[in-house]
């Protein structure tokens, strides 16, 4: 099962969406290279997003002498630091797609082995699970949880 194609001119970290050419194998050298591309790319936009964050709190960093502005500002640092440590986690993921695509390994489920497919891999280039397996494990999740 394949997402359908994404709209024209619908961008993915810069690049456009992948047409295969006919009989085009699945994760071909193009393949691979697109998504290196595209895993590249955003690794790159989150370095710099931290980056801009380190400056961020160096520059704004105040003793604010009112406790309520000096709450709001570390609120909204507590809030940047938190979305920091989410992409550092989503890091290691890009990190993994890219060993993955360096040992001819990244489109297929980890769990059953079958093709997880370009339209999946487009919208989540770090998926490790196909649609079928992924749904099955968010029912066993919540079947756990609740």
């Amino acid at each position: 099962m394949d997402l359908p194609a994404p709209k024209p001119g619908t961008m993915i970290h810069g690049y456009p969406p992948y047409t295969p050419s006919k009989g085009e194998e699945y994760m071909s050298d193009e393949q691979y290279a697109h998504f290196r591309a595209i895993l590249v790319a955003w690794r790159q936009e989150l370095v710099e997003e931290a980056d801009r964050t380190v400056h961020h709190l160096q520059d704004e960093a105040a003793n604010l002498p009112d406790p309520a502005d000096r709450a709001t500002q570390e609120e909204e640092f507590a809030l940047e630091l938190r979305t920091r440590d989410r992409e550092r986690k989503l890091l290691k993921k890009i990190e993994k797609a890219l060993e993955k695509i360096n040992e001819g390994e990244y489109g297929y489920c980890e769990a059953c082995g079958i093709e997880i497919g370009i339209r999946r891999l487009e919208a989540r280039p770090t998926a490790e699970l196909c649609i079928d397996c992924k749904e099955l494990a968010e029912i066993k999740e919540k079947q756990l949880a609740g």
